[in-house]
């Protein structure tokens, strides 16, 4: 199961199957959440590239003055290998600020935490590193390539040099990729297509107040029913996590009939249980109340189990 948000907008409301066969409503990002994330991570990685840059060498003025270190008094060939250095190291920030937060359990930059989107994938399935990789490559191929291109472009024109038809080649470049997202619903990106990812609502994923005290949840796991009395061991506790777990406090409180029966018949699966039938919201109900009191328990001990994956 993964969490299913309420969509805020009809028009931007899609159905993700899960692995496990479920069908549940997300939203998908709008174009100016994903626009103002990108701005704000973007902004992140340059002041902090600045600031360390500055740091650094006003700590080396500071702790090197007088010595062969001095930056003032170094040759020109160490200066040349500080200055690699300094590039690969903003390489490795560049990149690996988006790849070590989009794998991360909760699949988003700092920025995209900030407006509320996360990236996941199209097939239902957890995002693996060759597509958060292939999608974060793709950017600079569509965005900043050609803008950082037309600001070199414009810097030799005001020089008086000639760039000819160039510059509209690498705006007509920049405009093909930048409106790529108002021309499917989906508002993807190229990046999007190649890795198999969209950019989705982020739903909630704290844990929210006890659920109305009620059936086989607050009746111990009894089945008011069958009166079957249901009791799940730790092994099968131990497959979902707080993720999965709001997931099903959300359809407990709002799924159809049908998407319970088929919440009912995925977690069976899973656990390895017989399924029965018409008994589906009991069995739902004692599996929600006792895995909250598993995680609570955990947590209490410092162990945190964020989805089924962790």
């Amino acid at each position: 199961m993964t969490a299913s948000p309420a969509p805020s907008d009809a028009h931007r409301t899609r159905t993700l199957v899960t692995p496990e066969g479920l069908a549940l409503g997300i939203a998908r990002a709008s174009r100016g959440a994903r626009a103002v994330a990108l701005m704000i991570d973007v902004a992140i990685i340059v002041f902090g590239l600045i600031a360390f840059q500055l740091a650094i060498y006003a700590l080396a003025d500071g702790a090197a003055e007088g010595t062969r270190f001095d930056p003032d008094a170094m040759p020109g060939a160490a200066l040349e290998f500080l200055g690699i250095l300094s590039v690969l190291f903003a390489f490795a920030t560049w990149y690996g600020y988006f790849l070590v937060q989009e794998l991360g359990p909760r699949g988003a930059t700092l920025g995209k935490r900030m407006v509320g989107i996360r990236i996941a994938a199209r097939s239902g399935t957890r995002l693996t590193p060759e597509a958060v990789i292939a999608r974060n490559l793709l950017r600079d191929i569509e965005i900043f390539y050609p803008l950082v291109t037309l600001l070199v472009l414009t810097f030799t024109s005001r020089q008086g040099e000639n760039v000819g038809a160039l510059g509209w080649v690498v705006t007509g470049w920049f405009a093909l990729f930048a409106l790529f997202p108002f021309f499917n619903r989906d508002a993807l990106r190229a990046g999007d297509i190649v890795a198999g990812t969209w950019v989705v609502e982020r739903p909630r994923t704290r844990l929210s107040k006890v659920l109305s005290a009620q059936g086989a949840a607050a009746a111990q796991g009894a089945s008011a029913v069958t009166g079957v009395r249901y009791d799940f061991g730790e092994a099968a506790l131990s497959v979902y996590g707080e993720k999965e777990l709001q997931t099903l406090e959300r359809m407990l409180r709002t799924a159809p009939e049908d998407a319970l029966i088929a919440a009912h018949a995925a977690i069976c699966r899973k656990i390895g249980w017989e399924p029965g039938a018409g008994d589906e919201r009991a069995f739902l109900e004692a599996f929600y109340a006792q895995l909250r009191a598993k995680l609570e328990t955990d947590m209490r001990f410092g162990k945190r189990k964020a989805d089924k994956f962790s």
